[in-house]
């Protein structure tokens, strides 16, 4: 029985990665400080006989008693809301967190498996983004804590698995969507399902031309579980390259959600990228990999969950 460790495991992707590990027959071990993590997402399986949750933060020294076969890094606040909120703690879990995680898998001589991000690109001025595209960040703006956080999560990776021959994966995920995400997580989709669903105004930031690549969070897990056993140990692109301007998204859940809501207008934050589209020609050479769920049957299971969802954040 393989034995895996996923850090912030109690998030969005996190927790689907511990279902499917599970599912996949592994002992799974979740460790969260529970910073933008919640516990519910993972309820259900406390007091399953292969899982089991530590509470920590892995920007402290990580120590787990018994081997390990596999450590997935997904430790990070993820969305705008959360590494604006928490600046300091999201570079700290870049830099510490990562050079923790990675000693841990050298002394266990386990596989790594780097949870990275499209934002690795910053405001990119090659489209559609190649994972030899070295990117276009500004370090001191307020999203570059974010940004160089990951970019030197991925250079220490890299070092690892060049001075001390650590096993090592990096998955550049491009955004991803699905049940469980948090309804105040801050980025297009839930802000837009929330505003629909409660028939508000859908808040557009610059004129709506701006584009981005949803992928499901099925297709996602699967991606990052065939990366993992893949012998790639240079970045790989995961998302799908469905390509959609942000006013054509929000129309489309308007009329999903059977909203009468509008559109309006606000100004552009600084440095939020124009286009984002990976080119997963990568994933599907190399990882026979390939997203198979629509947008369209995403969205309806997904607007599924905010339907139930609201109403009980209402209600507290």
């Amino acid at each position: 029985m393989e034995r895996t460790l996923i850090t912030g495991g109690a998030g969005f992707l996190g927790s689907h990665l511990c279902d499917y590990f599970v599912l996949k027959g592994h002992q799974v071990i979740c460790m969260d400080n529970l910073l933008t993590g919640n516990m519910e997402n993972i309820s259900h399986l406390i007091g399953h006989e292969r899982f089991s949750f530590i509470k920590y933060d892995v920007v402290e020294f990580i120590y787990v008693q018994g081997h390990l076969d596999n450590i997935l890094h997904f430790a990070s606040p993820a969305s705008p809301n959360d590494y604006l909120n928490f600046p300091i703690h999201t570079l700290k879990v870049g830099s510490l967190g990562t050079h923790k995680a990675l000693g841990l898998a050298k002394e266990k001589k386990a596989r790594f498996l780097l949870a990275s991000t499209s934002e690795v690109y910053g405001d990119p001025l090659v489209h559609p983004q190649k994972e030899e595209y070295a990117g276009n960040v500004d370090p001191v703006n307020p999203r570059g804590v974010y940004d160089e956080a990951k970019r030197f999560a991925e250079a220490i990776t890299m070092a690892y698995h060049r001075s001390h021959q650590v096993d090592t994966r990096i998955a550049r995920i491009f955004n991803t969507y699905g049940p469980k995400m948090r309804l105040n997580d801050g980025r297009a989709l839930p802000t837009f399902m929330v505003q629909a669903l409660k028939g508000d105004d859908l808040t557009v930031f610059g004129d709506g031309s701006q584009t981005r690549s949803f992928c499901y969070i099925s297709d996602m897990v699967e991606g990052i579980y065939s990366l993992l056993y893949s012998g790639e140990h240079l970045p790989i692109n995961l998302g799908n390259p469905d390509e959609i301007s942000i006013s054509d998204f929000a129309q489309e859940i308007i009329a999903l959600a059977g909203s009468k809501s509008r559109i309006t207008y606000k100004p552009l934050p600084s440095h939020d990228p124009k286009v984002r589209q990976p080119d997963i020609t990568q994933a599907k050479t190399l990882l026979g990999w390939n997203p198979k769920v629509s947008r369209k049957d995403g969205l309806r299971k997904t607007v599924e969950y905010f339907k139930k969802k609201i109403p009980e954040a209402l209600n507290r």
